[in-house]
């Protein structure tokens, strides 16, 4: 599939050199450190309204889980991140050891000294997306019942991609609809949310296409595992143009992971094969950011349309 959509009287984004000053002193507050900000009133508003709005978009029977913005470490690596995207882990350590130590790590930063290379990893890593807890959970559940099981979850997350573009935060916030059962139920649960795209696009008047993708996987393997994922279809994205029609943003992502978690946590379908996986995640602070990049910042001027949608 490769459908380019636009959104009917729905003018061009207008240029970053344009507005992205505006935006960002309206809607953040720098941290000193790349893709990572405070976030203003204003800002938090239209997340809240949007998460409103995608959880009005919710699955019957779905089960609610919110996620804290940590994971196991041992998960992950079972999840193979490692092989896969090395490059945006983030890896929570500490100090460990005795009082001694810990009191020696200290005295040095306070003597001016590096006091970090007395860190080591501990059991947790920040979450490089919401759906990663989803499967070693619903393993523990036994084979998965007729129809499927259903998530709506939700975190904060964290990938190592320090940028200045207001797109693309290292620290940010993803909504996911994950499906887990048979090959027919999941695919099913993707390609339906695909066919919704033109009716989400117009809700939010934002110029749009959806078109086959690949995540961003590490090193030359990872070029031929990007091809191969392009060529089986397995992923697709919700794109948006903000800096230009050539490079748009991606906002949303429909994902078929096809085994890959089944296999790796043991989640058998009700015939006993490896069950497969889906998700539908929503970049709540893209989102946020398009719709501010393309109505500006003053609600009141917004579309109707958008601000029905939204309950503004």
């Amino acid at each position: 599939m490769n459908v380019a959509m636009r959104t009917p009287a729905e003018a061009p984004s207008r240029e970053p050199e344009q507005q992205t000053g505006t935006l960002a002193d309206a809607l953040f507050r720098p941290m000193g450190v790349a893709g990572v900000y405070a976030r203003t009133e204003l800002y938090e508003h239209i997340v809240e309204r949007l998460t409103a709005w995608v959880s009005r978009k919710r699955p019957p029977d779905t089960e609610i889980l919110r996620f804290p913005p940590v994971m196991s470490r041992a998960d992950l690596e079972k999840a193979g991140y490692l092989k896969s995207f090395p490059n945006l882990l983030g890896c929570v350590c500490a100090l460990h050891g005795s009082e001694d130590d810990i009191r020696s790590a200290a005295d040095r930063h306070a003597a001016g000294g590096d006091w970090t290379t007395s860190l080591s990893a501990a059991d947790l890593v920040l979450s490089p997306a919401a759906c990663y807890p989803a499967y070693p959970l619903a393993a523990s559940r036994g084979p998965v019942p007729r129809g499927g099981l259903r998530f709506d979850v939700a975190a904060d997350c964290f990938r190592h991609e320090p940028s200045s573009d207001l797109d693309r935060l290292q620290s940010f916030r993803m909504r996911e609809y994950v499906c887990i059962g048979t090959a027919e139920e999941v695919t099913e649960f993707r390609d339906g949310w695909m066919r919704r795209t033109p009716d989400l696009a117009a809700e939010l008047a934002l110029a749009h296409s959806v078109k086959p993708a690949s995540d961003p996987f590490f090193g030359r393997t990872g070029q031929v595992m990007a091809v191969s994922q392009i060529q089986q279809a397995l992923k697709f994205e919700f794109l948006v143009p903000l800096h230009s029609v050539e490079k748009p943003t991606a906002c949303m992502s429909f994902n078929y992971h096809r085994d890959h978690f089944g296999t790796t946590w043991g989640i058998s379908d009700r015939s006993g094969a490896p069950a497969h996986t889906a998700c539908v995640a929503f970049g709540m602070d893209r989102l946020a950011v398009a719709l501010f990049w393309t109505h500006g910042l003053d609600l009141d001027k917004w579309p109707g349309i958008v601000r029905d949608a939204l309950k503004l």
